[in-house]
C-alpha cells in the first residue's frame, strides 16, 4: 500500500473511531509499526491528527495545538513564508510581531536586518532580535503564558497602544470564510486587534492549513488586512473575498 493510501486509511479509521493505535493500524494495513509511526508523524505535522502515546486522536477543532508542536507543523512552509515576510521589512523599520509559530520563524528571518524598532509580546522573539545589529526591542509586560512565553492581558494591550509602527507582522490561529481571522483565546484576539489598530499596515503570515479552520474568537475581517502571505494560493472563495476587501495575497515561492 502506498503512503497516500495509508494516510487516507488512517484518517478514515480516525473518522470512524475517534482514535487509533499503531498496533491495530499496522496489523490492518500489513505494514510495520515504524511505518505507521512515520505516517502518524507526517499527518500530525500537517495538523490532520494529534499524536498520542501508541497512536493518534482527532484534533480538537476548537483547541490550538501546543507551541512546540506548531513550530514543527509545516516547518518548511513557515520558513518560506518567513523569508517573504522579511523581504517586506527595510532596515530601520518599526514593526510589531505577535506570539506565534510562524512569527517565530519571521524573527529568525530578520536576523540580518539592522536598526529595527520591534514591539512584541513574545519572549522568544524578543530574545531572538534584542541586542543585535542596533535593534531596539520593546517587550510587552504582563503574565507570561507557560506554553509559549506570550505576554497577554490588559497590560500587554495597553503597552502596545503606546506605539505607532509602520507595520505589524502577525500570525493567526484560524481563517474562516464567514468570520475572517479568528483565534482560540479572547485575550490573544484582543491583543491582535490592538496591534492592528497601531500599525499603518498589517501583514498576516499563515500557512495553508489555517484556511477553513474556525477558532473561538473573531479578530477582524479581511478588510483590516493589508497583505496575506501563505505558502499556497488560498481556496478560490477566500481569494475572492480577500480581493474584494483589498487584501494583497503573496504566495511564497511564486
Amino acid at each position: 500500500m502506498r503512503r497516500r493510501e495509508r494516510h487516507t486509511a488512517i484518517l478514515q479509521a480516525l473518522s470512524e473511531n475517534g482514535s487509533v493505535s499503531v498496533t491495530n493500524l499496522a496489523a490492518g494495513l500489513s505494514v510495520s509499526g515504524e511505518t505507521i509511526r512515520r505516517d502518524i508523524k507526517s499527518l500530525s505535522d500537517s495538523g490532520m491528527l494529534r499524536r498520542t502515546h501508541g497512536g493518534a486522536t482527532q484534533p480538537n477543532p476548537f483547541e490550538e495545538p501546543g507551541f512546540h508542536q506548531r513550530l514543527a507543523e509545516n516547518a518548511a512552509a513557515k520558513e518560506a513564508i518567513a523569508r517573504v515576510a522579511a523581504e517586506q521589512v527595510q532596515n530601520g523599520d518599526s514593526i510589531m510581531l505577535d506570539t506565534g509559530s510562524t512569527t517565530a520563524y519571521v524573527a529568525r528571518a530578520l536576523l540580518n536586518h539592522r536598526d529595527l524598532l520591534i514591539v512584541t509580546n513574545s519572549v522568544d522573539i524578543a530574545r531572538t532580535l534584542a541586542t543585535r545589529r542596533g535593534n531596539r526591542v520593546y517587550m510587552a509586560g504582563g503574565e507570561l503564558r507557560a506554553d509559549d512565553g506570550a505576554s497577554l492581558g490588559q497590560s500587554a494591550a495597553e503597552f502596545v497602544r503606546q506605539f505607532r509602527v509602520q507595520m505589524s507582522i502577525m500570525s493567526i490561529g484560524a481563517i474562516d470564510a464567514d468570520d475572517g481571522l479568528m483565534d482560540y483565546h479572547l485575550n490573544e484576539a484582543e491583543l491582535s486587534r490592538a496591534i492592528i489598530d497601531r500599525a499603518e499596515k498589517c501583514i498576516i503570515v499563515a500557512d495553508h492549513s489555517k484556511f477553513g479552520r474556525r477558532g473561538v474568537v473573531r479578530v477582524c475581517g479581511f478588510e483590516r488586512i493589508g497583505t496575506m502571505i501563505s505558502d499556497r494560493p488560498p481556496p478560490p472563495h477566500y481569494r475572492d473575498m480577500m480581493a474584494g476587501a483589498g487584501t494583497e495575497i503573496i504566495v511564497a515561492g511564486e
